[in-house]
């Protein structure tokens, strides 16, 4: 038998392997990304309805018990593991909650405005999972609005405090200088990053105020679903006014940060906390790092924190598990959303 047609017998058999294979590499993708991205179901389920199209595809090959096989893992083994927990947060807001608050800062719609930035792909908004946020401060008395344009002088101007909570989009160079230079001005900033995706969209904006995010996530061996608490009574809560009246803090599986002198912290990792990160099997310790921080800049004020949830109200994944304020474990969470807010909007 010539060369040729020997050729010509094996380009069948590798395209029928070639189905099977790459079928198994988009489950394989999209459980890897159900694992460690907090976005909803739809990103990763057109990798998962790609593998089942390549494993008909297999057995119209005659490839029928490699794409049988493909098949039952695509349809079983994702939904499995949904239940199970394995996934990302599944996150909705819980609109049901209303914590009391006893005495507004404000008369309703007369405190200070509120701009909540929409315009970076932000995973949390004001009418989304932010909602919880955004109600809380109404009821509070600020004026709440989303801000869907690039950070420039003109649109921070409307505004008396600027939240920037899990944007996906980075920021170009010239809107970091209009939020540095309006902060410096009087303005005043709440940061919100957690873990990748959104550290790395925060990483530039954090730089200029001194905040230094890492890689990875935070975790404590142990915890019950990645969530930590922050105690006064074991160090990790820090006295400082915004703390004032609060006892602990939860947060629900953010990132890790450090800040230069002028930072003030709130939230200090203990010794059990560790940096996860995906491509590294060595966990370093992150005691000492922050989760929380409050600094003065210029005439302005910012206030960065590594976790997003814990100033939201949220339900998780298909069981519907309270997360963040709404979480037993964060009774004191509005609270301290509170007084964040008082300090940013409060006299220099």
């Amino acid at each position: 038998m010539s060369m040729a047609h020997s050729s010509e017998r094996n380009t069948p058999r590798k395209r029928r392997r070639g189905a099977v294979a790459a079928g198994f590499v988009c489950l394989a993708a999209g459980l890897v990304l159900m694992k460690w991205l907090p976005w909803p179901f739809q990103p990763y389920a057109l990798l998962f309805l790609v593998a089942i199209v390549l494993s008909i595809v297999a057995m119209v090959q005659r490839r029928v018990w490699m794409g049988l096989l493909l098949l039952l893992s695509t349809i079983m083994v994702p939904p499995a593991l949904l239940l199970a927990g394995f996934a990302g947060p599944q996150q909705v807001a819980d609109t049901s909650f209303r914590p009391p608050i006893e005495k507004p800062a404000y008369p309703a719609g007369q405190g200070p405005t509120v701009q909540v930035d929409e315009a970076h792909s932000n995973f949390h908004t004001s009418t989304g999972r932010y909602l919880p946020f955004a109600e809380l401060l109404r009821r509070d008395g600020y004026v709440v609005k989303a801000s869907a344009v690039p950070f420039t002088a003109k649109a921070l101007e409307a505004g008396r405090v600027l939240v920037i909570a899990n944007a996906v989009t980075i920021p170009v160079p010239a809107e970091v200088a209009a939020v540095r230079d309006w902060v410096a001005g009087g303005g005043s900033l709440l940061l919100i990053a957690d873990h990748a995706p959104f550290d790395a969209a925060a990483r530039e904006l954090g730089k200029v105020f001194g905040v230094r995010f890492l890689k990875g996530a935070a975790v404590e061996p142990g915890a019950d679903g990645f969530r930590l608490v922050f105690r006064r009574s074991e160090g990790t809560l820090a006295d400082h006014p915004v703390t004032t009246g609060i006892d602990s803090v939860a947060t629900f599986y953010g990132s890790a940060f450090e800040t230069d002198s002028p930072g003030q912290p709130l939230l200090v990792f203990g010794p059990r906390v560790h940096l996860r990160r995906p491509d590294s099997e060595s966990p370093a310790s992150l005691k000492g790092f922050l989760q929380g921080a409050v600094m003065p800049y210029g005439n302005g004020r910012v206030a960065v924190f590594g976790e997003a949830a814990m100033f939201s109200a949220q339900l998780a994944d298909f069981r519907r598990e309270p997360m963040g304020m709404n979480a037993p474990i964060a009774r004191q969470n509005p609270q301290f959303l509170l007084n964040v807010m008082h300090w940013l909007t409060g006299p220099g």
